[in-house]
């Protein structure tokens, strides 16, 4: 009889999978450690020795980078090394950019594209070549890291992630934007800014990849829009200690 049972009750667990589709989602790939983008260029003693070299108002070219490898459901990255660009804007909204362009002493924002990059990427100089080509002074660097947690387990990224068991537990999703601002000739970096957001959902809502995958991308839009937001914050700083203007220009 309990071998009955566990038959009816095998039985019963393979046709809710079955129903189900067996739903499975891919987490996206990692961040870049942008402060590792940095010191890639040259050892401790150069890097003390970078000054900061743009004057203003200043052209600013903008990239996002990724862990090399990088795949969401929605983008895919562009190059292979150390870290790869991705192109395609997917979370973040036109208007971001339009609030950089109207930063004071900014003359102009450019988004960087794969025709400008080297195949082979492996340190911040590979990136700051391509905004030279653009004739750009300034190269603001940003990642996007997220993460997955299921009842208090963190779900790493790349995971597979079996939808099909999540019905009663808890789903969050985190995501980290970072950033960091370039100085286009030298390298020199003007400054840093962070920040996050937590989608949290309980799992029934996470019936479908599509549904993680939305969740994820909200969490991934909120964290970009407050790291504007932080940018704006610490420009004003950066203005405060570097900004030399232009001959003709009105300080």
């Amino acid at each position: 009889m309990k071998r009955l049972l566990r038959r009816w009750a095998l039985a019963a667990v393979l046709t809710a999978l079955l129903s189900s589709g067996c739903a499975t989602y891919t987490t996206p790939g990692a961040g870049m450690n942008l402060e590792d983008l940095a010191r890639a260029d040259t050892d401790i003693a150069d890097l003390l020795k970078v000054e900061p070299a743009a004057v203003f108002p200043a052209r600013i070219a903008v990239a996002r980078v990724q862990a090399s490898g990088y795949y969401s459901r929605s983008n895919t990255c562009y190059g292979t090394g150390r870290y790869c660009v991705v192109t395609t804007r997917d979370v973040e909204p036109e208007e971001s950019y339009d609030r950089l362009s109207k930063l004071p002493l900014v003359s102009a924002v450019a988004l960087m594209n794969r025709m400008l990059l080297s195949g082979k990427l492996s340190s911040a100089k590979d990136l700051r070549l391509a905004a030279a080509s653009l004739k750009t002074d300034l190269l603001l660097v940003y990642s996007l890291d997220t993460s997955f947690n299921i009842e208090n387990t963190d779900v790493g990224p790349p995971a597979l992630v079996s939808l099909g068991f999540l019905p009663t537990k808890k789903a969050r999703v985190t995501a980290t934007a970072s950033a960091a601002l370039f100085d286009v000739r030298t390298g020199f970096v003007y400054g840093v800014a962070e920040a996050s957001a937590t989608e949290e959902q309980r799992g029934t809502f996470w019936s479908s990849s599509e549904a993680v995958d939305s969740a994820r991308k909200k969490a991934e839009a909120d964290a970009f829009q407050k790291l504007i937001a932080e940018i704006e914050k610490f420009w004003v700083d950066v203005l405060r200690t570097h900004a030399r203007v232009r001959a003709g220009t009105p300080s």
